[in-house]
């Protein structure tokens, strides 16, 4: 029972050690909220890119309209997205049925075999996406890993998230991304 918790205690401890180095200008605020990438209310940067093993098939945002997106930007070898990813594939069960559409965007080069194997690993169930430096920058650069950005139903940013956070904080997100239908005068309004 104690290397157990011993165990958790030192993969805890790496996992903010990770985070530090990862993020060294800190956590923009308390939310978590990146202070790049397109605003709140402003509509998402639309982009096209290929499906990791999709046999040469290519995914656009903005087929997607309609529905809740999340966009998750994340690399192999962030410890943090570890955690996170088996969480965004159970809310993708849960949500999906409501209309809710995560797309994940891998942005290391480790070969698409190799991303490939560690989404299954990690029991992903949406789409994975081979991203670029083009759609990083025009999603802020990606300052940290993981980054989400939360998309409504008319293709406008209602949230964005850097850095690991609990489930809950994700749920919400997302929560209030379904829950906008797209109502021009609220998202202008912000």
């Amino acid at each position: 029972m104690n290397r157990n918790l011993l165990f958790f205690t030192v993969a805890l401890l790496l996992c903010v050690a990770a985070s530090e180095k990862l993020w060294p200008r800190g956590l923009q605020d308390a939310n978590h909220t990146s202070s790049s990438g397109p605003e709140k209310g402003a509509t998402a940067p639309d982009f096209t890119l290929k499906v990791v093993d999709g046999k040469g098939q290519t995914m656009q945002l903005s087929s997607l309209q309609g529905k809740a997106v999340l966009v998750n930007f994340w690399a192999t070898w962030c410890e943090p997205c570890k955690i996170e990813m088996p969480w965004l594939a159970e809310l993708q069960k849960k949500y999906g049925p409501e209309g809710l559409q995560i797309i994940g965007v891998a942005v290391d080069d480790s070969g698409e075999k190799n991303i490939s194997g560690f989404a299954r690993k990690l029991g992903v169930n949406y789409p994975v996406l081979q991203g670029t430096e083009k759609v990083a920058d025009m999603y802020g650069g990606v300052e940290g890993l993981p980054m989400s950005f939360f998309i409504d139903r008319s293709g406008k940013v209602s949230d964005k998230i850097l850095g690991l956070v609990s489930e809950s904080v994700i749920e919400d997100a997302i929560k209030k991304s379904l829950e906008q239908k797209g109502d021009t005068k609220t998202a202008a309004g912000k």
